[in-house]
């Protein structure tokens, strides 16, 4: 690992007036909006279905876009004006989720219905993710990319897991539909703030001539294949998303024990995914001094092996408290791995192919998520609900282990 690799920026912040702030509030709020609808999602598939597969395969087709359409995301964003992009699909966003509210209101959510929702929102995602990645850099001086992402990853968990993963239970009280209406009324507003930030349009250097959206998807993958660091820090990605698929996919059940969940089951996933959050808010206020100390790359393995350890214990002490434990813990290594795995990106990526650097990471790296979600649902269907935990436990030691050609 050479030192201008895992070198870390000098200390440096974002300034909060103009455009940082802006984009900082419309995550943070789009966030909250979209966490009461993750929480609320899996209690919704719960109560039309026990079979722990069904209830997996809403994540898993949450998950699928990225590999039909991640890399034409990518390519995409380089092209367009990212910020008008991502007003655009943030208003598309929140057209649908307010259709699906309506939907629930009058009793006619299916689990058929909640499969399209999860594609049609992911297929959107993948362009509205890779031209804020993009977005940022142009937002804020080099050295204040890692503050900038730690302050934004940081905002979106308080927000998501602090503020609206406890609201879940007393929302679903209110109306069934609450949470979706929530979630659409913040993606407008998102779109919103978005909107009013002037950036202008980015420049970039002119295409070639005859260049092709599948040419430029291709030079990005050939850009991310060439980049050692983050081609092997890419591989480790995709280990862990396996493993997140299969617990993600599985974690109402875990916590419910295999039965449908009902108030005290719902009470029982809003506590472990809120103390996933409060980690996951720790762990942004001290990702950037745990790079600094140890440098990326070893922060991000360090993150890793921490997680292995609180899977292990999920999957061997089936005790609600043993799992809030682990959970907490586990966010807060997630913040530091994905704050330092972002950064480095941003830092390395070529002028002009952010975007498309950014989307073949992401492609690549999410690829194995409806794989795992399929697979944690089918493990505790086969050998109990607890299975899944010990399956993304494995995965994420050979995460570790394949960041170690990175690590002198």
């Amino acid at each position: 690992m050479t030192a201008t690799t895992d070198a870390v920026a000098a200390k440096a912040v974002p300034d909060w007036r103009g455009g940082f702030g802006r984009l900082w509030t419309a995550a943070v709020v789009s966030r909250f909006g979209d966490s009461l609808r993750t929480a609320a999602l899996p209690l919704l598939a719960a109560s039309l279905t026990d079979d722990p597969l069904l209830i997996a395969s809403v994540t898993a087709c949450g998950f699928l876009p990225w590999l039909l359409f991640g890399l034409l995301g990518g390519a995409v964003a380089d092209r367009l004006d990212q910020r008008r992009a991502m007003w655009a699909v943030d208003l598309v966003r929140g057209a649908l989720m307010a259709a699906f509210a309506v939907a629930v209101a009058f009793g006619h959510a299916t689990i058929a219905l909640l499969l399209v929702l999860a594609f049609a929102l992911t297929t959107l995602q993948t362009l509205f993710d890779n031209a804020a990645t993009a977005l940022l850099p142009a937002l804020v001086p080099t050295e204040a990319l890692a503050a900038a992402n730690a302050r934004l990853m940081t905002g979106q968990q308080f927000a998501g897991g602090l503020l609206a993963a406890p609201l879940v239970p007393a929302l679903l009280l209110a109306g069934d539909a609450v949470p979706y209406v929530a979630d659409a009324a913040t993606y407008t507003l998102a779109a919103l703030l978005i909107a009013s930030l002037r950036t202008g349009a980015p420049d970039r250097p002119p295409r070639p001539a005859g260049s092709t959206l599948r040419k430029e998807m291709a030079e990005g993958v050939a850009a991310l294949r060439r980049d050692r660091p983050l081609k092997w820090l890419c591989a480790a990605t995709t280990l862990c998303n396996i493993g997140m698929g299969a617990l993600i996919a599985t974690l109402v059940v875990h916590v419910t024990d295999g039965r449908q969940a009902g108030t005290a089951g719902n009470a029982a996933y809003a506590a472990t995914i809120t103390a996933y959050a409060v980690g996951g808010v720790a762990g942004g206020f001290l990702a950037r001094r745990v790079a600094e100390r140890t440098g990326r790359i070893r922060a991000v393995a360090l993150a890793g092996t921490a997680q292995t350890v609180c899977l292990v214990l999920m999957g061997t002490v089936p005790v609600l408290g043993a799992s809030i434990a682990a959970m907490a813990v586990f966010g807060f290594m997630g913040t530091v791995w994905n704050v330092n795995q972002t950064t480095l990106m941003q830092e390395r990526a070529l002028e002009g192919m952010l975007g498309r650097i950014a989307a073949a990471f992401r492609t690549l790296a999410v690829a194995g998520a409806p794989l795992g979600a399929l697979l944690g649902g089918a493990a505790a269907a086969g050998w109990g609900p607890h299975t899944p935990a010990l399956v993304a436990a494995a995965l994420f030691a050979l995460a570790v282990a394949s960041l170690a050609p990175l690590i002198n």
